[in-house]
């Protein structure tokens, strides 16, 4: 009996072992059986509320068959606050503060996959307490502007970087429960008209750059809605664009959720029926009464309609509903997630120069800390995306709780702060720290009392950078300087006390070429969430190792940047935002025909993306241009050594492996990155570009066998000829470093 049953156990075992795994995917389609006999009873009116907005921040179930209400929670860095059912307004609830986490930059600054698995797991858990099946985010276009209303939010100018954390963020929130809405797609790289804009770009470029991110959260993270952009693409908007939205996305990705328009991102019946949208948010305009008018003339089909309710309901099926008793019955923001916010806090923080003055030496008795981005809180500001935070430790605070009884920590304001166009009511009294405009001169008597502080002190650190009313959504930055006389300050405050180091709070790269040779200790502290002001703190002091690189390049001068360098942006381009006509009337103080009027009369700007796929740091070493800072660099309090690279091919991988070792006396983290440069070949190609990475922590002293792999597929490029993906055989050189200006080691293989 045993001689029999040991062959049919081992069949068994093999069976099971040789099962196929099941596409992410395909997992959507596991209750398609059910789904359908749910659409076979419903009326066609049932199926097209379905198709639209029900309040500001839901679509409609069928409450008749079961079927929950979607319910959308604003993200992609905090679950925003409760709103009134038809607006953005506060609804006034005390239970709906969230955890404010580090923003998309911060994190795209970590270099770390676990850590955006993480921060997806919180965002996940704080939306199911708030009833909330789907967050509208990760937000993962490329950072293609230096000036970009949104980079905060965005993740990096690479590609290969911006996908792996938006596949583990994916993967974290879908993990918890909820469903992502990956947004936004695609080639939205500009807040300028972003709502008319048509972006001109090649399908390698699009292929390679701009769609990668995207591509692996859904293929490999199972993403499953996705929201279109509010831009064209090629003359179609992403709305309503067959190539995107229904050639890719459905057939070449294989795609099963649904999409939802950006808010006021619907523009036709027609369009978006035939062509790949979902849902429409908001309001019933379009894919409400004029769908069923459609198919009572025969221009669309109720087969159509099944399809598409198909797509959602596979989402709600995925997605278990919250009741409505167990929703809203606890605070938002919990410990376990306000401890993840700080360690990405930790992790994302950028050393850019250290002459010595970091970490705060022991015999610093006195800090000036010089300002007002010390102890402004960047939780929310600007129109786009914000959080009620339940708390927000800023840097002031931070360094107060590290200094203790035994260092006097000192503050002046420095300089006056810009609010920029205000998103709430104005303040009963003027504010005497508020300028008047962006670039108003520094003001004498706050540099006067700033720089008697300096004197006094032992060390000064000093906070510049911009703000959320600077750098937000529906507008570009016109400039990264840095605002508000803030280069005047930072000079009277050197000549006063060359013991300076800076801290920028900002979302994006600034310009440095005023500060950097008047600060020999500059940090990079992001808008870091509401433990950030406590993380600050473990870096300046050397709690702990600063460990955060660099995700996208600054440019000594914004003129530097290969967008400017070309003239393609920022063109013509004047009018108003969209999302800000259709949505912020509070805002705008117009009456809806005023509104409408320049609706209609946006302008119809064309982008050029001559400079094709060659973005950031891509564009810089191909045409020899010095930045300020690297993509990719990040100062430690340790030295590493890269030792021993070797590279082999095989099994579909280019494999490097190294010994790295950490020189210095304490703890510390390294980003090691691996790029690629192509010998002799025939294809055009960057000068290099990144292939794998990883966040490698060590001891002092210790020392580690690091091994990095490249998929073949990520060294294939889009062959225009053929409309496919190719390999271009040959030599490889791979360059590995610690910057993609400090390349360590070096070797060749051929595949």
């Amino acid at each position: 009996m045993k001689r029999i049953l040991f062959p049919l156990l081992l069949a068994g075992l093999l069976a099971i072992g040789c099962t196929k795994p099941v596409a992410p995917q395909e997992k959507l389609t596991a209750h398609d059986a059910e789904i359908n006999a749910i659409i076979a009873q419903m009326t066609l009116e049932e199926k097209v509320e379905m198709l639209h907005s029900k309040t500001n921040m839901s679509s409609a179930g069928v409450e008749r068959l079961g079927i929950a209400d979607i319910n959308y929670a604003d993200g992609p860095f905090g679950i925003r606050e409760e709103g009134q059912p038809n607006g953005f307004m506060s609804a006034g609830w005390t239970l709906d503060s969230a955890t404010y986490f580090p923003t998309g930059s911060a994190l795209a600054a970590t270099w770390s996959e676990d850590l955006a698995y993480q921060y997806g797991t919180g965002m996940g858990k704080e939306a199911r307490l708030r009833g909330k099946d789907v967050i509208l985010g990760p937000a993962v276009n490329i950072q293609r502007l230096p000036v970009g209303g949104r980079t905060y939010e965005y993740l990096s100018e690479d590609p290969i970087l911006s996908a792996a954390l938006a596949l583990y963020y994916t993967k974290g929130v879908q993990d918890e429960g909820t469903a992502v809405c990956i947004k936004h797609f695609a080639v939205n790289n500009q807040e300028t008209s972003r709502g008319s804009v048509d972006v001109k770009i090649d399908e390698r470029t699009l292929r390679e750059i701009y769609l990668k991110p995207f591509e692996r959260a859904i293929i490999e993270g199972g993403a499953m809605s996705v929201m279109p952009a509010y831009n064209k693409v090629n003359g179609d908007y992403c709305s309503e664009n067959e190539h995107l939205l229904n050639e890719i996305l459905r057939g070449e990705w294989g795609f099963k959720g649904m999409t939802v328009s950006d808010w006021g991102g619907t523009h036709s019946t027609m369009g978006a029926m035939l062509h790949g949208l979902n849902v429409q948010m908001t309001g019933s305009n379009y894919l409400g009464q004029p769908v069923i008018d459609s198919i009572a003339t025969g221009a669309l089909t109720e087969d159509l309609v099944d399809e598409k309710v198909r797509q959602i309901l596979r989402v709600r099926f995925a997605v278990e509903a919250v009741p409505s008793d167990v929703a809203n019955t606890k605070m938002t923001s919990q410990p376990e997630s306000q401890q993840i916010a700080r360690r990405v806090a930790e992790k994302s923080i950028v050393l850019l120069k250290n002459e010595g003055i970091l970490p705060v030496k022991q015999e610093v008795k006195k800090i000036a800390v010089i300002g007002q981005n010390a102890v402004l809180k960047t939780q929310s500001g600007g129109m786009g995306a914000g959080v009620k935070a339940l708390y927000e430790i800023t840097p002031l605070e931070g360094i107060q709780a590290r200094a203790g009884e035994n260092i006097e920590v000192t503050y002046a304001p420095g300089y006056k702060n810009f609010p920029g166009r205000r998103w709430g009511p104005a303040p009963a009294e003027p504010n005497p720290l508020e300028a008047a405009a962006i670039d108003e001169p520094a003001d004498p008597a706050l540099l006067a009392e700033a720089v008697a502080l300096a004197k006094e002190a032992d060390l000064v650190i000093f906070f510049g950078g911009t703000n959320k009313s600077i750098e937000t959504e529906g507008s570009d930055r016109k400039t990264i300087k840095l605002p508000c006389g803030q280069e005047e300050l930072v000079q009277a405050l050197y000549e006063a006390n060359p013991n300076l180091a800076t801290v920028l709070i900002s979302g994006g790269p600034t310009d440095l070429q005023v500060l950097e040779p008047n600060s020999p200790a500059i940090v990079q502290g992001w808008w870091n969430g509401t433990e950030g002001g406590t993380a600050l703190a473990e870096v300046l002091f050397g709690d702990i190792a600063p460990s955060g690189k660099l995700p996208f390049t600054f440019p000594r001068a914004l003129e530097d940047s290969p967008a400017y360098a070309l003239g393609n942006f920022p063109g013509n381009s004047a009018g108003g935002d969209l999302f800000t006509l259709m949505f912020r009337p509070d805002v705008l103080k117009m009456t809806p025909a005023e509104r409408q009027a320049l609706i209609d009369a946006l302008p119809k700007p064309v982008s050029e993306y001559t400079e094709r796929f060659y973005v950031g740091y891509r564009w810089f070493d191909t045409k020899g241009v010095q930045p300020m800072y690297a993509f990719g660099h990040g100062l430690s309090y340790v030295g590493f050594a890269y030792q021993n690279m070797k590279a082999s091919v095989s099994g579909g991988k280019v494999k490097v492996t190294f010994q790295l070792k950490n020189e210095g006396g304490m703890e510390a983290d390294e980003v090691v990155q691996l790029y690629v440069h192509r010998e002799e070949s025939k294809v055009e190609w960057p000068e290099k570009e990144l292939k794998a990475f990883k966040r490698v922590s060590l001891k002092a002293g210790e020392s580690t066998k690091v091994t990095l792999e490249i998929p073949m597929d990520d060294l294939r490029y889009w062959n225009e000829a053929t409309g496919a993906w190719d390999l271009e055989h040959g030599k490889l050189r791979l360059q590995l470093g610690a910057a993609s200006d400090d390349i360590r080691l070096t070797a060749e293989v051929t595949i």
